[in-house]
């Protein structure tokens, strides 16, 4: 690292002075969404990272995980620890993901350009990108379900006031999705400083209100119905470990995606002990708490309305559309909209706006690269990716898994062991210096455990690779990256101003 233009404070974070500040400002890679956070505006606390994880974890997706857990043939409680446990196994590389961005005050695009070189660091930006676009769109989607709802109950005829059917919907239900898009648009608009704010009230009123509902529906119910007596299809440790592996790897696939681009946030943290705690806290409590209420709400449901199709009782807008009073459902709905609103801006959109911004950060800011995040989630059709739950699960949550995981490994390989934690902040800005143009050793080891994690795909003698598609991918880019490194490590550069890295 280049001592003389940075400033190291007694807890470990670091910051360029403004001599160096300054000289990167004209940089093509350099723009302000992009720049290292001060430390003196690095203010976000325990409570900030949990609240941003309780957020997250209180959407729809979390409340119907266990539906399709249990839809393979799990009981509730099998379905509960796979929860638990995927979450406890993906804290591992979100929390070693963590660490540069409260050391070096960098964002996830920056931190890759260590590991990838300045320009190789867009293939796991744009990866991650175009799979957070994705969840944009689902979110998006459920958001505009919500809505549609919450309109349907104080406008009388809602459902058919523009008309039949288009494309499979109503006109008032593409209304509805693009009027909650435009929410998340215009929050994402006005900065991530809005967006804290939002994540702090929004963590407690949407458990408090869950929690409110959990209670009501048991009480008429008159206790909490017949999943929680439901055997499971799976009597042995042999039938039920084929099923359990991919959902395993699946549950890990859930937040993968933050696992990456955890430095959007942990940026701004006051210290690595707050972002720690704070996250250590909240993901794995709040995922297992979330879907406990979901199978019990469920459960209870189908007692309370008989009428409704069991299928829809895992789906909280639908089953929130069986209530007859106006006010309830308003209420209802509108906590659907804050829990979706949070984990939709937080989880989907931060991460790709910068990625974008990373391409082209001379034309793409921040919240240029949110408005192309939420045009491509809705060209890749959200509502076709929520129509069957198992395939939700065990094809778009497993198969992006695999993906996400070759990048976690060449990222905590690289940061942790062979660079020891150790980055030249000021030339991760430069298009001439140590990091500069590609890596081809971290592109070769993603492409690699790309490659194995879904081979299984191609040919089904090796589809327990599939299955394993995180770990796989997550270990053969581990140990290529490293290895690669050691036997050939790039020639590095004596000065950081006037020689280009060709490597």
């Amino acid at each position: 690292m280049a001592e003389n233009e940075t400033i190291q404070h007694n807890d470990g974070r670091i910051e360029l002075n403004e001599e160096a500040l300054r000289e990167i400002e004209s940089s093509s890679l350099y723009n302000d969404d992009l720049a290292p956070v001060p430390v003196a505006k690095r203010n976000w606390t325990t409570y900030n990272y949990a609240a941003l994880w309780i957020s997250m974890a209180h959407c729809i997706p979390t409340y119907m995980m266990a539906s399709g857990l249990i839809a393979a043939g799990m009981n509730w409680w099998q379905a509960l620890i796979t929860i638990l446990l995927g979450n406890v196994i993906v804290l591992a590389p979100i929390l070693l993901n963590s660490h540069p961005g409260t050391k070096y005050g960098i964002p996830f695009p920056v931190f890759a350009r260590a590991a990838y070189g300045t320009f190789g660091s867009n293939l796991p930006a744009l990866m991650r990108a175009i799979v957070a676009c994705g969840w944009f769109g689902i979110q998006a989607w459920i958001g505009g379900q919500a809505l549609q709802t919450f309109f349907a109950a104080f406008i009388p005829g809602w459902a058919t006031l523009l008309g039949g059917p288009i494309g499979g919907h109503t006109p008032t239900e593409w209304l509805s999705f693009m009027l909650f898009w435009g929410l998340n648009i215009l929050i994402i608009y006005r900065g991530m400083n809005v967006l804290r704010h939002f994540e702090n009230w929004a963590a407690p009123f949407v458990l408090i209100m869950t929690a409110i509902l959990l209670a009501w529906i048991i009480y008429q119910a008159g206790g909490v119905g017949f999943l929680l007596n439901e055997p499971g299809k799976f009597q042995t440790f042999g039938e039920f470990f084929p099923i359990f592996i991919p959902s395993l790897t699946a549950m890990i696939g859930f937040w993968a995606t933050l696992s990456l681009n955890m430095p959007d946030f942990t940026r701004f943290g006051k210290s690595q002990r707050e972002q720690a705690v704070g996250q250590t806290v909240a993901l794995p409590t709040t995922m297992v708490v979330f879907a406990a209420m979901g199978i019990l709400i469920t459960s209870a449901a189908v007692v309370v309305f008989p009428n409704m199709n069991p299928a829809d009782a895992w789906d909280p807008v639908k089953l929130v559309g069986q209530f007859s009073q106006p006010l309830v459902v308003a209420i209802s709905m509108f906590t659907i909209v804050v829990a979706t609103l949070s984990v939709n801006i937080a989880a989907n959109v931060v991460s790709p706006a910068n990625d974008f911004a990373n391409a082209f950060p001379k034309w793409i800011s921040f919240r240029t690269g949110g408005l192309i995040t939420g045009i491509l989630g809705i060209l890749m059709m959200p509502w076709k990716l929520l129509a069957d739950p198992s395939g939700y699960i065990f094809s778009w949550l497993l198969g992006y898994s695999g993906g996400l995981g070759s990048i976690a490994g060449v990222l905590i390989a690289d940061y942790w062991i062979v660079r020891q934690k150790n980055l030249n902040l000021g030339d991760l800005y430069r298009t001439k210096g140590e990091y500069s143009g590609w890596n081809w050793r971290a592109v070769l080891a993603t492409l690699l455990g790309c490659f194995f994690a879904w081979i299984g795909l191609i040919i089904p003698t090796l589809r327990p690779l599939y299955d394993y598609a995180w770990f796989i991918g997550f270990g053969v880019a581990f140990v290529v990256h490293w290895a690669l490194m050691v036997v050939w490590p790039p020639v590095k550069n004596l000065t950081t101003e006037d020689t280009e890295n060709t490597e």
